[in-house]
């Protein structure tokens, strides 16, 4: 027994404590030799012992929220359940890794511990609280990674959309510069006058603009019935796609009719063929030019998102995050969600860690979502309240129920399936609000949850 009390004198969380005290904790402890491999703890079985790792390694092993997790302990370390602990079940098991020597402290013990050796119990107290700063640590960094992962994800497909068509466009491109090429050689062989030339290049530009209001389909689809029939009766039977482009941009069927009476019936159609094939490039410069705007809005939306590149503290415009947030989640909300805003027209701004307040209306916005099951309505609403800049967050889902609702806020509680949920949404939400010097309040019923927050107003100290 000496020598296991050697050992036990090393032990930080026993260094220096009484001779009596060690030796009482020694004789009430089952000494464990161990092999590599051998198991000393099973995950999800019933947390009753303490354990002192004397000599060797062990690892702590389990499965938590779908992951894998590999926590080595060397020599020196107390694991287990410790005294105070709630722990019902041990969350993960325990098997040496190299030869290892154990002790094995029953936690029907723990009152008797500590009433015998005061000291060790306060040690073994702050020991616990390390470990729940670490594990809180450790779900925290886990739960950003898992957000970032499906933000990332979303806006992969959100860059991905415009990035392909801007690229389908431009190798549509290579053939219509063709086209236009031989139409536009062909429309030459034709002797024109000053006058046929003006009145070609006048219509394609006229359609060529951009900017026309676009019919409703049903009066597109008249339109274009009626300069098909047009088309026809001047012998161009060939020409329906023409038709449907030029109903689009509301082009007058006694406009094509002055083109037939100032054209022989050939010229008509070699000016119709590069009209038509300008008419296609149009369209797709204008599709380029609209997703590399998408690409771009939502690179800038990113920047400021994050704010990157800005001052970590600084003076932010609280309807500009929401919008940027919005546009984040634009993945999300696309496919079946409506968002109803409610914006004060004055400016709200709050003296804010701008990322931060982006991970409050994330979380809050991305639960609304779920709750929801990607169907419903989310309403946005900013107003002011003396000093206090208030935004509220609301969805029509079913509601929180009134069992869930005192425990929102506590740190790994969820609703959400293993893999789908940390806990730690409303409890990450929750502290940066208070770092804001501000609060959180929600309300709830089936139809109607709205989470509330209050932030002081930029240059308004907080009380």
């Amino acid at each position: 027994m000496s020598e296991t009390l050697q050992l036990l004198r090393k032990v930080p969380v026993f260094e220096g404590l009484p001779e009596d005290q060690l030796e009482w904790f020694l004789s009430r402890s089952q000494e464990l030799q161990m092999k590599p491999g051998e198991i000393y703890a099973h995950q999800g079985a019933p947390a009753d012992a303490m354990f002192v790792v004397l000599e060797g390694e062990v690892q702590g092993r389990g499965e938590l929220a779908g992951d894998t997790v590999i926590l080595p302990i060397p020599a020196g370390s107390v694991t287990g359940i410790l005294p105070f602990s709630r722990m019902k079940n041990f969350t993960l098991g325990g098997r040496a890794v190299t030869d290892a020597h154990l002790l094995r402290f029953p936690a029907s013990l723990f009152p008797e511990l500590v009433q015998k050796s005061p000291e060790l119990a306060t040690r073994l107290v702050g020991l616990m609280s390390d470990r729940i700063r670490e594990t809180t640590r450790f779900e925290q960094q886990r739960d950003r990674l898992a957000a970032l992962g499906k933000l990332s994800a979303g806006l992969a497909h959100e860059l991905n959309n415009p990035a392909s068509a801007a690229k389908r466009a431009s190798s549509q491109l290579r053939d219509l510069l063709k086209r236009v090429r031989d139409a536009s050689h062909e429309l030459g062989k034709f002797d024109l006058t000053p006058k046929q030339r003006a009145e070609i290049e006048r219509l394609e530009a006229s359609l060529t603009q951009t900017g026309a209001s676009p019919l409703d389909p049903l009066a597109a689809s008249d339109l274009e019935d009626q300069l098909d029939s047009l088309l026809r009766s001047h012998g161009q039977n060939d020409m329906w796609q023409l038709a449907a482009d030029l109903a689009r941009r509301n082009f007058r069927p006694e406009a094509l009719e002055q083109l037939f009476l100032n054209l022989d019936a050939d010229t008509a159609r070699a000016a119709l063929v590069r009209i038509s094939t300008s008419l296609e490039i149009s369209g797709l410069l204008n599709e380029i030019e609209s997703s590399a705007s998408r690409i771009s809005d939502l690179v800038r939306a990113i920047k400021e998102y994050t704010f990157m590149d800005q001052a970590p503290l600084q003076n932010v415009d609280v309807v500009k995050t929401l919008e940027n947030t919005l546009t984040i989640l634009n993945h999300k909300l696309k496919h079946g969600v409506t968002v109803r805003r409610d914006y004060r027209e004055t400016s709200l701004s709050v003296n804010s860690f701008g990322s931060e307040l982006s991970q409050v209306w994330t979380n809050l916005i991305d639960n609304a979502i779920d709750a929801m099951g990607g169907q419903g309505e989310l309403y946005v609403r900013t107003y002011r309240d003396d000093n206090c800049v208030v935004v509220e967050i609301a969805d029509n889902g079913p509601g929180i129920s009134p069992e869930v609702m005192p425990h929102i806020y506590e740190p790994f509680f969820t609703t959400k399936g293993v893999g789908e949920g940390t806990g730690l949404g409303l409890d990450t939400v929750k502290r940066i609000i208070r770092k804001h010097h501000g609060t959180i309040q929600v309300r709830s019923k089936p139809g109607d949850t709205c989470f509330q927050v209050w932030l002081p107003v930029a240059g308004v100290a907080a009380s």
